[in-house]
């Protein structure tokens, strides 16, 4: 649908361009607002041929870049650029035809940029946040992005705001959505923390599942089972992902020493043992896993009650 929506507006951009040339041509006399209406005849024609053939290769452009994106993050990205590109292009052309002052226009322009400067700052600010965004790319859209105290999915990055889909918040809790909105200037990125769960390079995270268990558990057979059970349900996976991490690790200075199958940590408390289930997964299905493994886990301990024990304290 867009390409003809496209060609059918540069015909018509075409049509008007011609009227605007022989506009003066006409037999129309007179004047208005001191102007003669031959020549508010060719500059309205002109301003509507420009509005046109904007629009007409806007959507052409779009079409080739942007639906033929290689995803839809990058479509995203692209759309917005082509819009600003497209929208300053025709201001200026529209200020230029209608006042046929192309260097005063462009010098009014910067006067006015500068004024703009003063009297919008936070707004400049969102604007430059968005340029940083588009460069430095710390987020984008589909990411799930934790920044001051607002954690979601980024569904839209406009040239002012950001809007995420809320995850958690005051209403739910174990990275459900709560269904509220969240819309951010975009100059938040350049003054706070952004912390990105699914960075298109490596979008996984390390997650942790504790087990209590008593003090009269064979740990070793605890651990044991534990990994046993982990390895089976994602362990290949997770190898997998680990390959990739390690290749970004090499780029790095950081030496850092990487498992790639899961592993337990045991930690001591007061009245039990905490057995911690460390295992790599994508953010978005991290509580679905830790579900299944949960039940997993504790199906597989009530099996050996001479070997695995709960804390019976109501301290638990």
């Amino acid at each position: 649908m867009k390409r003809p929506v496209g060609y059918g507006s540069l015909l018509l951009a075409a049509v008007l361009a011609v009227g605007a040339a022989y506009a003066d041509l006409l037999p129309v006399e007179g004047v208005v607002g001191g102007v003669p209406t031959p020549l508010v005849v060719a500059q309205a024609l002109s301003a509507a041929a420009i509005l046109f053939a904007s629009y007409g290769l806007y959507m052409l452009t779009r079409r080739v870049l942007v639906d033929n994106a290689p995803t839809k993050r990058r479509g995203h990205d692209v759309r917005n650029v082509l819009r600003l590109a497209f929208g300053a292009a025709t201001v200026i052309a529209l200020l230029g035809v209608l006042t046929q002052q192309w260097v005063g226009v462009l010098f009014s322009l910067g006067v006015v940029g500068f004024a703009v400067t003063f009297a919008l700052q936070q707004p400049l600010f969102s604007a430059i946040g968005w340029l940083y965004i588009m460069v430095k790319r710390p987020y984008q859209v589909g990411d799930r992005v934790a920044i001051e105290d607002s954690r979601g999915d980024v569904v839209e990055v406009d040239f002012l705001v950001t809007t995420l889909w809320e995850i958690d918040g005051g209403l739910v809790s174990s990275n459900q959505p709560s269904g509220r909105i969240i819309t951010l200037p975009n100059s938040v990125v350049l003054s706070s923390h952004v912390a990105n769960y699914t960075r298109e390079e490596f979008p996984y995270v390390w997650n942790e599942l504790t087990v209590q268990v008593a003090y009269e558990t064979e740990l070793e057979y605890a651990r044991e089972r534990m990994i046993t059970i982990a390895d089976d349900y994602l362990g290949d996976e997770m190898a997998a992902r680990i390959e990739t991490y390690r290749e970004r690790l090499s780029e790095t200075p950081v030496e850092l020493e990487v498992r790639d199958r899961p592993s337990v940590n045991v930690v001591q408390q007061e009245s039990w043992v905490e057995l911690r289930l460390r295992y790599l997964v994508h953010p978005r299905r991290g509580q679905r896993v830790r579900n299944e493994l949960y039940e997993r886990i504790l199906a597989d301990f009530n099996e050996a009650p001479d070997r695995v024990r709960f804390p019976v304290s109501r301290n638990r």
